[in-house]
């Protein structure tokens, strides 16, 4: 595993889309309910979560599928139109982060998940780390520190 280092950077497996975050992530963590499960044909996706405002599409345009959110609003989900790999997920009940998809990162060996939420829909052979944080729902998420960047 190495650090964070900001900015950082990531895209789709065909090269048309290109991302740079200018921040830090508020959170990194391992995300079980069933639109996560369904998107990502998985148990979970696994996310970085940084300030909207630090995310900079540099290259393409997403193509976003929208879904009904537990937590309020829409989920939508940005993936290449070309190569279909997913990029990112918005929120509309907390539109001030994005969730950029871990292994869409350029060097995602640095991705270190620090808590497992919505478990109240992980599957039973989901074998979560159990020295990970649980939540069953969504965590409350703080405003962003002082996120430098270029709306994206």
């Amino acid at each position: 595993m190495t650090t964070t280092t900001t900015p950082f950077s990531g895209g789709c497996a065909c090269g048309a889309i290109r991302y740079e975050s200018t921040a830090e992530p508020v959170i990194m963590l391992h995300c079980h309910c069933r639109d996560c499960q369904q998107s990502s044909g998985g148990p979970f996706s696994s996310f970085v979560i940084v300030a909207t405002e630090a995310l900079e599409l540099l290259q393409g345009s997403l193509r976003f599928h929208d879904s009904p959110s537990h937590a309020g609003g829409k989920t939508h989900r940005g993936f290449c139109p070309h190569c279909g790999s997913p990029i990112l997920a918005r929120s509309d009940s907390v539109p001030q982060f994005v969730a950029i998809r871990a292994a869409s990162l350029d060097d995602p060996s640095w991705f270190s998940p620090q808590m497992d939420v919505r478990t109240s829909d992980a599957q039973p052979w989901d074998q979560m780390n159990p020295a990970l944080p649980k939540s069953e729902k969504y965590p409350p998420l703080a405003p962003p520190q002082q996120a430098t960047s270029r709306a994206g």
